[in-house]
């Protein structure tokens, strides 16, 4: 993974994340899931305010870098802090992509692309149910 370990994870039980989460934000962060294209609810937000983990609350986007990538989950060109987000690459079905996790608390978030706008040419596209929203 890559990243500096600058946040601490909380130590918590497979049972305090259950008791903690919703069942499907559960599903999306501690256990890999995806929510179904176009269903999320911060996909259309257009808001401004800053993005958090839904897991431990630190902060991880800003409504200046979301952008509509038109894949069907929220997508940022950046993060807040690069130290708030680690990677890692998995293969599934086949495919090798680039995982995005907390770096907090290791939520899933989503997945990193390199087909993103100027100026970093990043695509961070996350699941909603992994993030919640707070006004400046």
């Amino acid at each position: 993974m890559t990243g500096h370990m600058s946040v601490k994870e909380p130590a918590l039980s497979e049972e305090e994340w259950r008791s903690r989460l919703s069942p499907d934000r559960f599903h999306v962060l501690r256990e890999k899931g995806t929510e179904r294209p176009f269903t999320g609810e911060l996909l259309k937000n257009k808001e401004k305010g800053t993005y958090h983990c839904a897991g431990c609350g630190l902060e991880l986007f800003s409504s200046e870098s979301k952008f509509d990538s038109g894949s069907g989950w929220p997508s940022f060109f950046q993060a807040v802090k690069m130290e708030n987000i680690h990677t890692r690459k998995e293969s599934s079905l086949g495919v090798v992509r680039t995982e995005i996790l907390c770096a907090r608390c290791g939520g899933h978030l989503g997945h990193v692309f390199d087909d993103g706008p100027a100026p970093t040419s990043l695509r961070y596209c996350v699941n909603s149910l992994s993030l919640e929203f707070s006004h400046p």
